[in-house]
């Protein structure tokens, strides 16, 4: 199971990831430097849900992904949330948390609550911003209640995550032998599953032709694949062109290719934590 610490060490990576990246690509430095507060507060939940759960289930068996929110549990850090997104997000973002934080703990209840069923599976036709507070507050949860799981038996064309659910997020290219395997990282509780090369995980088209990428010169080991069968893309994160690329994190300075592809009539799946 995953302990305080190794969460921790986790999100420290992520924020010294997001402080290179803002240095190295000023047009994503705004959405990376919010990003290190939101990945700040979610390290300190992550440590509060991990210590609980030691305390509470000491060598119980894991509970399903998805199993009911213990709201006892996460409540009390929801002002504190609140409060961190209005001091650091962009204005839109400040005033939606502002006007959550005024409502009673019913409605914080009925928003965490709705999202936690609905999460990684219709995020797209929700909106980014409107799932947005619910989504960074609970996503300490969701990986550290997927982190113990039993990975379920190698299915290479399974375009939900086979822990949750959830649709992918994007895409990762892991070394293996001398090229890259590909894996899909889960939107909502970040795991990984390996996933085909010439595959697209929206409809399973395979023609080669059908299915063209593109990568933008700023970052080389970053690249869109899209689909011109379903017309969606997926943003995929190369580890092996810079292996110390952390994707989650990565994939919020790739501006450029969602630029490019929305230009080119192409549609993400997913959207990331910031909408992009």
């Amino acid at each position: 199971m995953t302990t305080p610490q190794n969460g921790g060490a986790k999100y420290d990576a992520r924020i010294r990831r997001a402080e290179r990246l803002a240095a190295q690509n000023f047009f994503a430095s705004e959405f990376l430097n919010f990003y290190k507060h939101i990945a700040a507060f979610q390290k300190k939940l992550h440590a509060v849900i991990a210590a609980a759960s030691a305390v509470k289930s000491a060598g119980a068996s894991s509970v399903e992904v998805r199993a009911s929110l213990d709201l006892t549990l996460l409540l009390p850090h929801f002002r504190g949330f609140l409060s961190t997104i209005e001091q650091h997000a962009p204005p839109a973002l400040a005033k939606a948390a502002h006007q959550m934080a005024l409502l009673p703990s019913d409605s914080w209840i009925a928003s965490l609550e709705a999202y936690w069923q609905h999460a990684g599976k219709y995020d797209q036709q929700v909106g980014a911003f409107a799932q947005f507070l619910a989504r960074a507050f609970l996503q300490p949860y969701a990986e550290f209640r997927a982190a113990p799981l039993p990975r379920a038996p190698m299915v290479i064309t399974v375009r939900v995550c086979p822990l949750c659910g959830s649709r992918p997020l994007m895409g990762v290219l892991r070394v293996e032998g001398d090229s890259g395997k590909r894996f899909l990282l889960c939107s909502f509780c970040s795991q990984e599953w390996e996933f085909r090369r010439i595959h697209c995980p929206t409809c399973g088209e395979q023609a080669e032709g059908k299915l063209p990428v593109y990568v933008a010169e700023q970052l080389p080991h970053i690249r869109v694949e899209a689909c011109d069968t379903c017309k969606f893309f997926l943003t995929t994160v190369d580890l092996t062109k810079d292996g110390h690329a952390i994707p989650q994190v990565d994939d919020l300075a790739a501006i450029p290719l969602t630029l490019w592809a929305h230009e080119h009539g192409y549609s993400r799946l997913q959207p990331n934590l910031l909408g992009t």
